[in-house]
């Protein structure tokens, strides 16, 4: 094998994968421009001719529901969840990276191994809970949870970032008078960035299209996400609207990739950096 077939051969072999990887969005955004019937009939990437009524059917929503709306509800839904989760498990984690208390390794461990819980698990317990405390059909057990480090995984993350920065600053702060939560909040929360960036993509973007949680607890179309309103455009019962709903698809793909594009930097920064603290 030559040189030039050794220097173009893994750049090729990456092109190809890449579009593999492309197909998918590619033809839900061909299929959002197809008329009705060659949606399931046709086999072809590209439609005959662009449906752009589809995408006016989205933007008026489901249910008298504007998309604008829906947009909004799931903002607000990501945007809690986001805040929540950065907020409660960078507590925790460092907690569990820095102070000394009884049990802690045993704490640590505990929390760990809930990380192999399928969420259907613990889904009933807290649906009681939640419908007992009368926030069913709000957007409480969505955001609540978020503010109470439930999510082991990214406690886990932030804790294996934290382990690995140097304790000299922390130490400094503490003989300059700084309690355990100034010396949190002051010192070891901002070098903690990368970790606290990658935590608020992935919520984000796992908020966002999450479906089964929002379809347990939200009832009422005004509460309605983007991800629950597209279950509207299929009726089994009369002829399904495919166009439109693979239209709203598309609708709620653009804020997911408008916000992985501009974070991007930061998501690999944050992975790399806790993938080798330790």
């Amino acid at each position: 094998m030559n040189i030039a077939t050794k220097r173009w051969l893994p750049h090729t072999v990456a092109a190809v994968c890449l579009l593999i990887l492309l197909y998918p969005l590619a033809w839900l955004l061909a299929t959002s421009l197809k008329p009705a019937n060659e949606v399931v009939t046709s086999l072809d990437l590209w439609p005959s001719h662009l449906e752009w009524s589809n995408y006016t059917t989205a933007l008026d929503g489901v249910s008298g529901i504007s998309v604008t709306r829906l947009l909004s509800n799931t903002l607000l839904i990501a945007a809690g969840a986001v805040l929540g989760n950065v907020l409660s498990c960078s507590l925790a984690a460092y907690a569990f990276a820095r102070l000394r208390f009884r049990l802690r390794k045993a704490m640590f461990a505990f929390m760990v191994a809930t990380l192999m819980l399928p969420h259907h698990v613990v889904l009933i317990p807290q649906y009681i809970i939640f419908n007992r405390l009368g926030m069913v059909d709000t957007y409480w057990p969505l955001v609540l949870p978020k503010f109470l480090a439930t999510e082991a995984f990214f406690v886990f993350l932030i804790v294996q970032f934290m382990r690995g920065l140097p304790r000299e600053l922390e130490e400094s702060a503490r003989i300059d008078g700084c309690g355990a939560f100034r010396t949190y909040w002051s010192i070891t929360l901002p070098l903690s960035r990368p970790a606290l960036i990658t935590t608020a993509i992935f919520t984000f973007i796992w908020t966002w299209n999450d479906f089964f949680t929002q379809m347990i607890y939200l009832f009422a179309p005004e509460n309605f996400t983007i991800t629950l309103a597209l279950s509207g455009f299929v009726d089994q019962n009369s002829t399904s609207a495919y166009g439109p709903m693979f239209a709203m698809s598309v609708i709620s793909v653009l804020p997911i990739m408008l916000f992985f594009f501009v974070f991007q930097r930061y998501l690999v920064q944050g992975m790399a950096t806790t993938g080798l603290k330790g």
